[in-house]
Formats: structure tokens, C-alpha cells, sequence
């Protein structure tokens, strides 16, 4: 993508209105919480008291908008006292350039390894570097700076109280994170009515397990329709993937495929009820005859074989989602249960205990490739730049500058440019309508007052609607508040404007001296993937050969981590095609296809797994040296992926020769088609990857690769199946 249509696809990005689900409630509790500590600091103590508890309400109210786990409680209380410290520490240091410079620069590039752990850190650690420049102007002597600081962190109480108090959709993150997990199940069933080698997003599913690590005090009160349906979903995703495939379930035509697709599409009307019921927290509503599509009766059922044996298992798993989801209306708390509590529930670590996980994820992250460790080169490289040059140009609150920059800065390269182009135009249009309010209503601190919690009010309703339409409000914002200061209208609006568009032009130029470009590492995060993905498959075909419960349990956890590579190449793949970047090592074409290749690897091994036996069950010896062989060629073939080397399969070709000469080779022909799946998924990861025409015939194998999906969208009489 070159410059000039990544710069078109930045400014199109920075102004849409994005579709969501507005949340006016929690925005006027929030604001709610800025009027608690504006009013009484503006009446009894004097407004820049008031304009110090805006801020720390202001921000602490923010924080609680993002995505987040924990209680809002306690990320407003983390974030007021982050608002307060910062303060203190800037004031202390703000006498001379000298001292204040090197914190300022100490301070962002800690806000900027904050992203190590996840996106709400990074973003409450940027308010307290904008917190660090904006209060050092307000306390005259230690002591002020001192009170100024704990009418910081009462904002950030203030805040909590009102979430104790006033509770909004107590547990709604986390509804929410279960439903939509349930709900991309559904939609997965419906889209295997038509396309049987449909691919499946794991992102709900990831993001609901992320949520369902608790503390242990957030356990003794989660409801019980949180605890089991995640799992449910865990184990219907396969079966699913099983009754739909032709090659190991219903047949492509006939009675067998029109009572597969009856299923499928029952199914996901089940599935959508649960997550409906999960979601509002109220009794689970089936559609009407479902319950007569779910019966399996012995006598008249068409489906045969595995196909029979998938439908037997999804009816059961379907009536105990029912059952679960039946309780989404309860509102008693769920048992404390007995025993260490990591054997109930997936442990988060609480507050207190979370150093040594900050130590270890910012370790992580410390070194020169890390798009997390070059952000925080970059947030302090332009806070102390911005702040140095606006303290040198004729104009007052030279802040801004550096704030602008803060705010904006994200460690890729498409949100940092598309938050530049929308806090401008939301600045722009912010500040003119604001100061038209301004300049008609005239001097009055308690109307500016006002007009500061209506405006807070606004910004957080639309906070999730787009950059460019929340800051709009958040500069009227502002605006009001220097206006109750006592602030000119007409020395503040232009420094505004032009100082904001200073702190953009920095952060987006950074980026441009120091970059994180991710097209770069496409092949390495594609051959994480592989890796990964071997390793699944291969304990998929241990867990056949000897059904162990050590077996099972390496095979979840390889799923896991197959799915947080993909998920890693996913993000990688996303932000590449939005980089004026040239490829380097895949192009785009390539990339895609061998996108498809282990999206297909994925769905032989979920394939097989939907059959594994039970623990202690017979095994399937044949499986252990394909699985050896799988695991061990995958890793090499990573390895070439990274040196833009061919990918050889030679070891998993002789293996499956010699499961062809065994006897006992044909009792599970789901596990042996599934094999067969799997070496055609490696096969066009090698056409999608392969760079030497010499050694292999590229041309003709990606012929072969077009002809056959010509076949599939071209045969009428049943949908596209790329697994043969």
C-alpha cells in the first residue's frame, strides 16, 4: 500500500461512525461523578481546585470505559491515584527544564511499556503522563501540590462510590464475552449449512476465556450461568465442524445432508437462545420445535456412522447448554466452592499481587523488535520534544503539544495516524462550538461549570463510536474549564488549535522515523503459526493412539496456544495491509493462501478431535509415528518458512505410507481421513510459500490449487469444500 492511499484509508478510518451499542446510562454516572467533585471544589474552594478534581474524575470515569475485567471500581480508584502520583512527581520536578525533562521521559517510556499488559494499561497510563503536564501549573508551593493531588484521587473516588452504589450491568463484560462466544458458535453452524469447510474465527472464544479468569473475591459472587457454558462451546465447536464435513460426516447429497443441515440450523437457533439468556440475564426462550429437530430417534434417524455418532454427541451437549443457560435469570450468588480455588476457576491475580506479572510481561517486551518497547522509545522521544518546543513558542498552555501526541500514540501505525487525523477535526469542531457558547453566555464559572458536565456527559456516550466524535466533546470540555478558570476565550481557542495539530504532526512523524512495521515479520508470525499448528495436530494423533489424560490435557493446551499464534498472525496480517510497506518475504497473494492452508490444518485436527476416544478407551497405535513425524516436520518446516526456504513433508509422507500398509489401519477412518486432510493443508502451505521453480513445479500446483476451487463455486448440486 503506498503513502498516499494509506494517508486516504487513515482520515476514511479517523471519521467513521463505528455501529455499537451506546451505553447512556453508565455515561451519566460517570458524568455524574465529574459533577460531585466539580460543584462543591468550585463553591467552596476556588476553580482551580475544581479544575484538578475535573480531571481526576474526568479521567478515572474514562478508564472505566475500557474493556476490562476486573471491577470498574477498582481501575477508577488505580486510575486516580496513578492521576495523583503523577502530579505530586511533576511538581516536584517541574522548577527547571533540567529535572523536568529526563522525569517526563521516564514517565512516558514507563506509560509506554503499560501496553505489555493489555490495552486498558497502556491507555490509563498515557492520562497519567497528560496529568503529569497539565496540574504541575496549578499548585504554588509542595503543599498545594500535595492537596492538589488528593482532589485528584477523590475524583477517582468519587467515582468508585457511584459504581458501588448505582451498579449498571453488574457482571455485563463479562456477559457479554460469554454471549458473543456463544453467538459466533451459532453463526459457525449456520454458515456449515452451506459451506462445510466454512472457517471458524476462535477470537470470541479466546476473548471468553480471557474473561473468565476471576479473583477469588469476584468468584464468591459471579453468577452460575458464568461458570459452564464457555466449555460447552469449547466442545460443540468440533462436532459441529464434524456432522457438516463430507469427508468424515454427513455425506455431500442426499437424506444424510438435508438432516445435517436440519441440525446445524436447529443448532444455532439453540445456541443464539442460550446467548441471548446469558446476555440479558433472563430464562433461556427455545424456538419452537427445536426440540423435535434434536431428537435422534433409533429407528427413523438417517444419519449413520460417525456422522450419527457427531449428531448423538451435539444433541447432548446442546440440552446441557440449555440447562446452564436456564439459570441466566438467577441472581443468587454462586457456591463458594471447596478446595484450592485454582481447581474452580482460572485465577487472575488481585492488585496487590500483580508485580511480579508486570516484571515479567514488561521483560518480555524489552528488547529492540518489540512494537510495545519502540512505542515507548517513541512516547518519550515526542513528549519531551513536544513539551521542549511549545515551552519555546510565543503562546500559553504549550502542554497541549505534548498531550496531543500522548493521547494519540498507539504502537501500530494505522490507530496512531487514524487517532491524529480524528482528535484534530474532533479539536476543530470541539473548540468552535464551544467557544460560540462562550463568547454568548459570557463570563460565568458555575454555567462553564456546567456546560463541562454536559459536555463530559456527550464525550463518554459517544466514547465508543469513534476517536473524532467523542474528542469533540472532550475539547468543548476543556474549553468550558479554562472558561471557569477565568480564562480568555480568545488566547485559548487558537493556542488549542494549533498545538494540537503540533502534537499530531509529532506523533505521526515518529512513527515514520522509528517504525513497527509488521509486514516485515509476516513470515516469522506465520511460522509461529505452523509450529503451533503441528503441535496440535500432533497431540490431536497422540490422544488417538493412547486416549491418556495427560494426552488430553496436551492436546487443550496445544489448542490454546495454536490459538493465540493464529490470533498473533491475525493482528500481524491486519495491520500489514494497512502499512505503506512494501512486502518483504510474503506478499499479499502469498500471505492469503497460506492463511488458507493452516486454517485448513486447523480444521483437520478439530476434525479428528471431535472423535477422540475417552480416557482409557482403545487406542490407535498407527497414530503415534504420524504424530512424531508431524510435530517434527512442522518445526523444521517453520524454521524454512523464516529463511524463505521450502517446507518438506518428506517424514509425514512415509509415515502415511506406512499407515497404509498396516492391518489395523482402517478402524478409524475419521482419524485416517482427517490425516489425509491434514498433508493437502500442508501441501498448499508449500504451494502458497514455495520461492524456487526449480525444485518444485510452482506454477502447475497453484493451477491445481485454482482448478479445484474452480470446481467447488462452480458444482451447484453442493457447496464449496477445499478439503476434497
Amino acid at each position: 500500500m503506498r503513502w498516499l492511499r494509506a494517508f486516504r484509508e487513515v482520515v476514511r478510518s479517523g471519521l467513521t461512525i463505528e455501529e455499537t451499542r451506546l451505553e447512556p446510562l453508565l455515561a451519566l454516572r460517570t458524568a455524574a461523578g465529574v459533577a460531585i467533585v466539580i460543584g462543591p471544589a468550585l463553591w467552596l474552594v476556588s476553580p482551580a481546585y475544581a479544575a484538578s478534581a475535573a480531571l481526576g474524575a474526568y479521567s478515572a470515569g474514562g478508564a472505566t470505559f475500557q474493556r476490562t475485567w476486573r471491577p470498574r471500581k477498582v481501575i477508577a480508584l488505580g486510575a486516580g491515584a496513578g492521576l495523583a502520583l503523577s502530579t505530586f512527581v511533576g511538581y516536584l520536578a517541574a522548577g527547571h527544564l533540567v529535572t523536568f525533562l529526563p522525569l517526563l521521559a521516564v514517565w512516558a517510556f514507563a506509560a509506554g511499556m503499560a501496553w505489555a499488559l493489555g490495552s486498558t494499561a497502556g491507555i490509563v497510563a498515557a492520562t497519567t503522563v497528560g496529568s503529569m503536564l497539565v496540574t504541575i501549573t496549578l499548585p504554588t508551593s509542595v503543599g498545594r501540590a500535595l492537596e492538589h493531588a488528593g482532589v485528584i484521587a477523590l475524583g477517582g473516588v468519587a467515582q468508585a462510590v457511584l459504581i458501588l452504589l448505582f451498579p449498571i450491568r453488574r457482571w455485563g463484560a463479562h456477559r457479554d464475552a460469554l454471549a458473543d462466544a456463544l453467538a459466533a458458535v451459532a453463526d459457525y453452524a449456520r454458515r456449515l449449512r452451506q459451506d462445510p469447510a466454512a472457517p471458524f474465527d476462535p477470537v470470541p472464544l479466546m476473548t471468553a476465556r480471557d474473561a473468565a479468569a476471576v479473583t477469588p473475591s469476584q468468584a464468591r459472587t459471579r453468577p452460575p450461568v458464568l461458570h459452564g457454558p464457555r466449555g460447552l462451546a469449547e466442545r460443540i465447536l468440533p462436532v459441529l465442524a464434524a456432522l457438516a464435513d463430507p469427508d468424515v460426516g454427513a455425506p455431500a447429497e442426499g437424506p444424510e445432508r438435508d438432516r445435517a443441515r436440519e441440525l446445524l440450523d436447529t443448532a444455532a437457533d439453540v445456541l443464539d437462545a442460550a446467548a441471548r439468556s446469558i446476555r440479558r440475564g433472563t430464562p433461556v426462550e427455545v424456538p419452537p420445535g427445536s426440540a423435535d429437530a434434536l431428537r435422534v430417534d433409533e429407528e427413523h434417524e438417517v444419519l449413520e456412522g460417525p456422522a450419527r455418532q457427531a449428531a448423538e454427541r451435539l444433541v447432548e451437549l446442546l440440552a446441557e447448554a440449555l440447562e446452564i443457560a436456564g439459570s441466566g435469570g438467577a441472581r443468587d450468588r454462586a457456591p463458594t466452592p471447596s478446595g484450592p480455588a485454582s481447581a474452580h476457576f482460572r485465577v487472575r491475580p488481585t492488585m496487590f499481587r500483580l508485580l511480579p506479572v508486570v516484571v515479567r510481561a514488561v521483560r518480555r517486551e524489552l528488547r529492540r523488535d518489540s512494537p510495545v518497547f519502540r512505542h515507548a522509545v517513541r512516547l518519550a522521544a515526542v513528549a519531551t520534544l513536544g513539551y521542549l518546543i511549545a515551552s519555546r513558542l510565543p503562546v500559553g498552555h504549550g502542554y497541549w503539544a505534548p498531550i496531543a501526541s500522548v493521547m494519540v500514540m498507539r504502537p501500530d501505525f494505522h490507530r496512531t495516524y487514524a487517532r491524529a487525523v480524528g482528535r484534530f477535526a474532533g479539536t476543530l469542531v470541539g473548540v468552535a462550538l464551544a467557544t460560540a457558547m462562550v463568547r454568548a453566555l459570557g463570563p460565568d464559572a458555575h454555567v462553564f461549570g456546567a456546560l463541562a458536565v454536559v459536555s463530559v456527559a456527550l464525550s463518554y456516550t459517544l466514547n465508543r463510536t469513534g476517536y473524532a466524535y467523542s474528542q469533540c466533546f472532550t475539547a468543548a470540555y476543556v474549553v468550558f474549564l479554562l472558561g471557569m478558570g477565568g480564562q480568555a476565550w480568545e488566547q485559548t481557542v487558537p493556542e488549542r488549535v494549533v498545538l494540537t495539530l503540533l502534537g499530531g504532526a509529532l506523533a505521526m512523524l515518529a512513527y515514520v522515523v522509528f517504525p513497527a512495521w509488521e509486514t516485515p515479520r509476516l513470515p516469522g508470525r506465520l511460522a509461529d503459526w505452523l509450529a503451533a499448528d503441528g503441535r496440535y495436530a500432533a497431540a490431536v494423533l497422540r490422544s488417538h493412539a493412547e486416549p491418556t489424560r495427560e494426552h488430553l490435557a496436551d492436546m487443550r493446551r496445544a489448542l490454546l496456544a495454536s490459538r493465540e499464534a493464529r490470533a498473533a498472525w491475525q493482528k500481524a496480517y491486519d495491520q500489514a495491509k494497512q502499512e505503506p510497506v512494501r512486502p518483504r518475504g510474503l506478499t499479499s497473494r502469498e500471505a492469503e493462501q497460506a492463511q488458507d492452508a493452516l486454517e485448513e490444518l486447523d480444521r483437520a485436527a478439530m476434525l479428528m478431535e471431535s472423535h477422540v476416544p475417552q480416557a482409557d478407551s482403545r487406542s490407535t497405535p498407527e497414530a503415534e509415528r504420524l504424530a512424531e513425524a508431524l510435530e517434527a516436520a512442522t518445526a523444521q518446516a517453520a524454521v524454512d518458512v523464516r529463511e524463505h526456504r521450502n517446507p518438506d513433508w518428506g517424514r509425514v509422507e512415509q509415515a502415511l505410507h506406512a499407515w497404509d500398509g498396516a492391518a489395523a489401519g482402517e478402524r478409524n477412518p475419521v482419524l485416517r481421513r482427517g490425516a489425509e486432510l491434514q498433508k493437502r493443508a500442508l501441501d498448499d502451505l508449500t504451494t502458497a510459500v514455495s520461492r524456487t521453480p526449480l525444485e518444485r513445479d510452482v506454477g502447475s500446483a497453484r493451477e491445481e490449487q485454482r482448478v479445484r476451487a474452480a470446481v467447488a463455486e462452480g458444482d451447484g448440486a453442493r457447496p464449496a469444500h477445499r478439503g476434497g
